[in-house]
């Protein structure tokens, strides 16, 4: 059986993804299967971490941080694990929605976490006795995932099949806590009564091992004709954990973690050689931060044999971060991605390091330094947290830098930006997307941009609301935040862009100087026909130390009306005379400068629920100015400047 599975498993490779960018098979490629057999460490003396019983090296750890973990667990003792009924998960099904599962779902992994780290930290035993309810709370449970993801069952959403194990990233993460669980406290646990993890190895196998080893179906893992994203490194990193964790059998282990590579490699052949994150630097912890994480498991694995990170893929794909950091939590975002991020420091220094490119690894130790890096817990999955904590004084102590590019191009993922100094955050700093109209996460957005002055928001995208159920349905783009309407972008004769690939950008144009940089791309293509557009050029110039400029030229078959320029705005913008309009305050804001004769500005207010998810990031009040084009011309030129106000 375990033979057919190789040769299964080897026939892969040769299964392509119909969207790849490049079939590179980084890992595959460089690491056949006797390789990866050879240098897979078959034991457990890989892990980087000391044993539970070597309370020295665990005293290593500062006092303050140790204090605090255990402050944290002794919030959990005698924890009442939070049942989750049938309702819960039905009601995804019924209104859309996820939290009502989630909420006591999280405050489960959030106990549990807590729990070990508590007991690694104290090492006295005491709080065994709830980690253990906790094992057998999971044990109990018939599937680890999120009703969100059920759809990955041929039943569908509603209810988990017992009789159909799924993988979703929910599943993959319990499954791991649970296998650090075991490695650190197997002999204390044991001593209680050996069937406990007995028990715990039957539910990782039954509902993470077998699914994985057997199946290829699953669409996160890119043997499919389906869209590689985020999910991919995830849900292969948790597995890889519980197989090098816990697979006793060497060909089994080397079998399936040749499958794991096989199955990133898709994840890295669908990514565009410039690295960029189509999911935007929000989704970048959880892509290319991810693509560390198992990297970096699979280079300890392998006692650093399986080693990337000269490859340029690879190395480009960590640069990303920091080339779309423009200040303090603000990062470019487009798409499902939002404006503010607390990143990862740990992450972004190590890969840095890994990959030799010190403008990372400063930025990382700039990051830890901004965030209080230690002064607090660190917060999530058992290993991940330890990481931080044994790099905890390299990263303090390291050298800490800003990056602020002056300007970047990324001409395959089409993405760019720049900024008006290269010393600090005054003045403008602009970004502008290209692209298609079904990427990952995408919004209708091809062409559009964000400005930023003084290093805050001005001209926005607005991102993603809470996720519903409606999010990732067939009726996603009847949200308004997923409409080009409420982007920078024109709507057409009536008309906005439509979703699809097909849907995308052409001509581009990029330009860098050393006082100016240009921007430029024909978007008609992103209209459906009935814009009734030949072309529609939208051009970007950040002139230094002057102005901003947006420039539209453009040709309709036919002028049947209802053409506007849509901007999204962060600040309250005011007509202050005709052809003139502030944006914030009158000392400090910005203004648009205008023909009022071919350009007739309206004034939205757009008021965000104090529940949204967008709410943490914007605020109350949102603005959309719409700039009604004026007359029958079907040629025109239009030409819109923001400058400070004076």
């Amino acid at each position: 059986m375990r033979i057919l599975l190789y040769i299964f498993f080897i026939c892969c490779l040769n299964v392509q993804f119909i969207n790849a960018q490049a079939y590179r098979n980084l890992l595959s490629g460089n690491y056949p299967y006797d390789t990866i057999k050879k240098y897979i460490v078959k034991d457990q003396s890989w892990v980087p971490f000391p044993e539970y019983k070597n309370r020295t090296q665990w005293e290593k750890i500062p006092q303050n941080l140790r204090d605090a973990y255990v402050a944290e667990g002794e919030n959990y003792l005698e924890y009442q694990w939070k049942y989750i009924p049938v309702s819960h998960y039905l009601e995804f099904t019924k209104s859309g929605s996820r939290t009502i599962m989630e909420k006591p779902y999280r405050k489960n992994i959030k106990a549990f976490e807590a729990l070990v780290l508590a007991e690694l930290m104290e090492g006295k035993g005491r709080f065994l006795k709830d980690i253990i309810n906790g094992i057998f709370y999971y044990s109990e449970q018939t599937y680890w995932g999120n009703s969100a993801h059920l759809s990955l069952q041929r039943a569908g959403a509603g209810l988990p099949d017992v009789l159909e194990p799924t993988i979703d990233l929910g599943v993959g993460k319990v499954a791991a806590n649970l296998a650090w669980t075991h490695h650190f406290l197997e002999e204390e646990i044991d001593s209680v009564n050996p069937l406990i993890l007995k028990r715990l190895r039957f539910e990782i196998e039954k509902k993470v091992l077998k699914p994985y080893y057997t199946r290829s179906d699953f669409g996160w893992m890119g043997y499919t004709n389906e869209r590689v994203n985020n999910w991919n490194p995830w849900c292969n990193y948790n597995a890889l954990n519980c197989i090098l964790l816990l697979e006793k059998d060497s060909i089994t282990r080397s079998v399936n973690v040749q499958k794991s590579m096989l199955s990133v490699d898709e994840f890295m052949n669908y990514y565009k050689d410039d690295g960029g994150c189509e999911e935007g630097p929000s989704y970048w912890n959880h892509a290319g931060g991810k693509l560390f994480d198992y990297l970096e498991l699979l280079f300890k694995g392998s006692q650093g044999k399986i080693d990337i990170y000269e490859e340029q893929l690879v190395q480009n794909i960590g640069k990303y971060i920091y080339k779309a950091y423009i200040n303090g939590e603000y990062f470019v975002n487009f798409a499902d991605a939002s404006a503010k991020l607390k990143s990862r420091p740990g992450t972004i220094y190590r890969y840095g390091k890994r990959i030799n490119d010190t403008v990372m690894s400063d930025f990382g130790a700039f990051l830890a330094r901004k965030q209080h890096y230690g002064e607090s817990t660190f917060k999530g999955k058992i290993e991940l947290a330890l990481d931080e904590l044994f790099n905890l004084d390299e990263i303090k102590n390291a050298k800490a830098r800003e990056p602020l590019l002056g300007d970047f191009c990324l001409p395959d993922t089409q993405i760019m930006a720049a900024r008006e100094n290269r010393e600090n955050h005054d003045g403008f700093y602009f970004a502008a997307k290209g692209g298609h109209n079904a990427e990952s996460h995408n919004h209708n957005d091809v062409g559009t941009f964000i400005l930023y002055y003084d290093g805050k928001p001005a001209l926005i995208d607005v991102g993603v609301d809470t996720y519903t159920a409606k999010t990732f349905s067939e009726d996603r783009y009847s949200i308004w935040t997923m409409q080009s309407t409420y982007h920078n972008l024109p709507t057409i004769n009536g008309v906005d862009q439509k979703d699809g690939q097909e849907y995308k950008a052409k001509n581009s144009f990029y330009k860098a100087e050393k006082d100016s940089v240009t921007y430029s791309l024909d978007i008609s293509g992103a209209y459906p026909k009935k814009a009734k557009v030949g072309q529609w050029q939208r051009s970007y110039n950040l002139i230094r130390g002057k102005k901003f400029e947006i420039l539209d030229s453009y040709s309709l078959l036919e002028n049947v009306g209802n053409t506007y320029l849509n901007f999204m705005v962060a600040l309250e913008p005011i007509i202050a005379k005709p052809g003139y309009i502030r944006l914030g305050r009158k000392k400090t804001g910005l203004s648009l400068q205008y023909n009022p004769e071919i350009l007739n500005p309206i004034i939205e207010n757009i008021v965000i629920d104090a529940n949204s998810r967008l709410y943490s990031i914007w605020g109350k009040q949102l603005y959309r100015i719409r700039f009604e084009v004026l007359g029958s011309s079907t040629q025109q030129d239009l030409n819109i400047s923001v400058q400070p106000v004076k």
